[in-house]
Order: structure tokens, then sequence, then C-alpha cells
């Protein structure tokens, strides 16, 4: 994968200004901890795309930077901001590293940032996509062992919950279809390990939420994918997924000391360019390293 991130700008004059980056979508979050006076240069410094937007399937994070309402719309699809143990801490961050802007996830990807434009979101749709269902995960696979697990929590009424594999298309997408598949999977009975994404479906009631760290093609359209069915999408809120399934969903609780430390480290790494340290995606390299390190002693002082 090429890993591509789109950017748009919108200046004062209410206009837009569409930019790409080969290789944007790896460390997104941690570029934006430098904040506005670091990123909007670098992006707008790259040449400009004219008539072109990247499409669901290819792009994997977005940036929108709303100049006339200080407005940051982003996604992407790694990092820290998706991990459980590290979202709160990484939007926080970038919060602080942007006074005074309203930040926004896009559940929807790039599809949103269209919106916000006044522009179709259909656009960017893939014509003729095919549902890729998530994989089952037994009881002693391995994903379930590591610290920030690949994995959807699906709880099924009160009393059943499955853990799928986080590749492929989020469980939502499969509509009815999906409690067929699970009838066959192991039943986990709670999910203990700290998903990012998630869904529970009442039969009884015919009613699904689900929600997600990252963002699903369509997110708006479920209810269609579920006839007779009401559906709610929860956005990032898992807690109201665990309060749906009392129980069921019991993810570790979040060390937040930790958690921070652990994304400073993340951030000097990207930013310090330093030997032994990779230097992640390509904005840390466009910009000079006197930019870099000013950025790095923001990080050191957290």
């Amino acid at each position: 994968m090429a890993e591509w991130a789109v950017y748009a700008v919108v200046p004062p004059s209410g206009t837009h200004e569409i930019y790409e980056a080969r290789f944007g979508a790896v460390g997104l979050d941690l570029d934006l901890l430098a904040g506005p006076d670091v990123v909007l240069p670098a992006v707008r410094a790259r040449p400009r795309v004219e008539g072109h937007w990247r499409g669901d399937g290819s792009c994997e994070a977005a940036a929108l930077f709303d100049l006339r309402r200080r407005v940051l719309l982003f996604y992407a699809t790694e990092g820290p901001i998706t991990q459980f143990r590290h979202r709160a801490v990484t939007r926080e961050r970038i919060a602080r590293a942007w006074p005074g802007w309203e930040l926004r996830w896009t559940f929807d990807g790039p599809a949103d940032l269209r919106r916000h434009l006044g522009l179709d979101p259909d656009a960017v749709r893939e014509t003729h996509r095919t549902v890729c269902p998530a994989p089952l995960l037994g009881p002693d696979d391995e994903e379930l062992r590591e610290r920030d697990p690949l994995v959807v929590a699906v709880t099924v009424g009160d009393r059943r919950c499955h853990l799928l594999a986080a590749v492929g298309d989020h469980p939502v997408v499969e509509g009815p279809a999906l409690l067929g598949r699970l009838a066959g999977g192991h039943d986990h009975g709670r999910c203990t390990v700290a998903p990012g994404a998630g869904l529970h479906v009442d039969p009884v009631r015919r009613h699904v939420d689900w929600w997600t760290l990252g963002a699903v093609a369509e997110a708006g359209r479920m209810r269609a994918r579920w006839p007779g069915w009401t559906v709610e999408c929860r956005q990032d809120r898992w807690e109201e997924h665990a309060r749906e399934a009392p129980g069921r969903l019991v993810p570790p609780a979040v060390d937040r000391e930790r958690a921070l430390a652990e994304l400073r480290e993340d951030a000097l790494d990207h930013w310090s360019g330093r030997p032994g340290s990779p230097v992640s995606g390509w904005l840390r390299a466009a910009v000079p390293d006197s930019v870099a390190d000013r950025v790095v002693r923001a990080v050191e002082g957290w």
C-alpha cells in the first residue's frame, strides 16, 4: 500500500485547495502534534491536486484545515489515535497544539471532507465493491495477546460475545447475514482486550449499535444494510456499547500517565530524526531541522 493521505485547505477566501502525499498516512496524528504553524506551510508547499480525489479504497488518512472557521477535520487508519490506550491522550495533545481550533473526527473518511466543502461525497465511493467479512477469532488466537490487538468486539443480546480480526470490513457492513456467520463461531463470553471497534446486536429489539476508532465508508448508510432494524452509529463512544451489553465488553482500564509517556516517546521518535530513530512519513523530512527541533523541545516539555 502507498498509504496515501489527502489534505484540504480552506483559506479565508472560502475556496479550497487539495494536496496529497504518498506515505502521508504514516504518522498523520504525530504530524498534527506540531500545530498549524508547522503543518500548514508544509502542506501548502506541496503541489496542488486539481480535479481528482482519492477514493475510499486508496485514501488511508486525511485532514481538512478550514482557516475561516478554524476547524480541523481528520482521520487515520493507523497510529496512536486509532489505538484504544492512546486515543484520548493523542486527541488531547493535538487539541493543545491547535488552540482555538475545533477538532472533528471524520467517521466516513474522505467523504466527510467533501461534505464540509459542499462537494458530492459519492464521488469518492468505490463502485461494485464487495463486502470483505472480518475473520472470527478463536480462543487461543495470537492477536488476543497483543497490547494493541486488531480486534472488533461483537456482542449479541445479553449472552454472547464474539471477537473478530480488525481486517476487512467493519461487521456492521454485513447486515443481518452477520448473525448467521457468528452462530458457528466461538463465543468468548466477554471481551477483556482493548478493541478498535465494536458492534452490539439486539435481536429482540432488532436494534444495532456500532462504533469505531477509525473510519467506515458510507458510515451514514448502515441502516440500509439492516432493513427492518434500527441502527445507531456511536462514533468512538465504546462506553455506550458496554452499557448495552453489561459485563460483555470490559476492556482494560487505561493508565493515562503511561499512555501519555508512550505517546511522548512515539512523537520524539517521529520528530527527532536522531540516529536509530525512524523518521515516519513525509512531513518531518519536509521541514527544516530547526523547526523539527522546536517541535521536539515542545514534546519533551509535556
